[in-house]
């Protein structure tokens, strides 16, 4: 087991899933805050990394391509403070979030976890009823019905027609684009057989959110995206299909040197734990579960 409680959130992991809580306060991105708690099985990681730097550091989660919808929504357009597989980790914790690092990096090489894509989305999205916007409107989804509702700043053309709701069965498609510099951005919802490069531009399209760029809220649109994302087909025309479960551990042939691996990470929680860097309690707990391994 280990565990590193930071302002910025909190990681524990015990072996099988690492367990994401993000902290409270202004200094959380909405993004973050809205998701809520994650818990991320070891099947759906490809590796983890600590990058320390002079104040600190930050951990990584990287997980295998198509294994969470907030991630294939986003498609690599997330800045690092709305990732929710980031933490900031404070100078004082560098050596906890190593040890996090190593622990999580020994469990994937014992487990034999692939590094490749998966078929299907190993995560769940984000929970229903959720809802995310600004720029002209919000959108919301409440696990059946798309409802797109317009502010004072949307064109005309939406405002006239009032608020659109459609049910998710209609929809072929959904996009999410954050604004960057002077471009806007947008949640676009694609109905039908139609190409999105047909669609209207943002601004006049009634199935469409146009995202301004003023406020960390507009993030919280992708999460609508991946929350209708997981009930349509994927991106090859697929549903997205269940991946089997990783076999039981003891069906999984341990590579040789794992034996070794657990009597070098017991002998680096002593010297943790008397250089100070863990706790008593975090020690012992630590040490429990490299026990229960060996």
């Amino acid at each position: 087991m280990a565990e590193i409680i930071q302002r910025d959130g909190t990681w524990h992991f015990d072996g099988e899933t690492v367990r994401i809580v993000p902290g409270r306060g202004k200094g959380i991105h909405p993004l973050r805050q809205e998701l809520g708690e994650r818990a991320v099985p070891l099947r759906a990681l490809a590796g983890i990394s600590f990058e320390p730097d002079r104040k600190g550091g930050r951990l990584r989660l990287r997980l295998r391509d198509g294994a969470c919808p907030v991630l294939r929504a986003a498609d690599g357009r997330l800045k690092d403070a709305a990732d929710p597989y980031q933490l900031t980790v404070e100078k004082d914790r560098s050596g906890v979030a190593e040890y996090f690092a190593d622990e999580v990096r020994d469990a994937l090489r014992i487990e034999q976890v692939p590094t490749g894509a998966v078929d299907g989305f190993l995560l769940p999205g984000p929970a229903v009823p959720v809802a995310g916007g600004g720029g002209d409107g919000t959108a919301s989804f409440d696990g059946e019905t798309v409802r797109l509702t317009w502010n004072w700043k949307a064109k005309e053309v939406k405002t006239s027609g009032g608020p659109v709701a459609f049910p998710v069965s209609e929809v072929t498609g959904v996009h999410w684009m954050p604004a960057i510099g002077l471009e806007n951005g947008h949640l676009r919802f694609v109905r039908g057989g139609g190409p999105a490069a047909s669609a209207p531009e943002a601004e006049y399209d009634p199935y469409s959110l146009d995202l301004w760029g003023l406020s960390k809220k507009e993030y919280t649109a992708v999460l609508v995206a991946a929350a209708v994302l997981v009930r349509l087909p994927d991106a090859a025309g697929r549903a997205p299909a269940a991946v089997p479960a990783a076999p039981p551990a003891e069906l999984v042939a341990p590579a040789g040197d794992d034996h070794d691996v657990l009597l070098r990470r017991l002998r680096e929680l002593g010297e943790l734990h008397r250089s100070g860097v863990l706790t008593d309690d975090e020690f012992a707990a630590a040490k429990q579960a490299v026990l229960k391994r060996l």
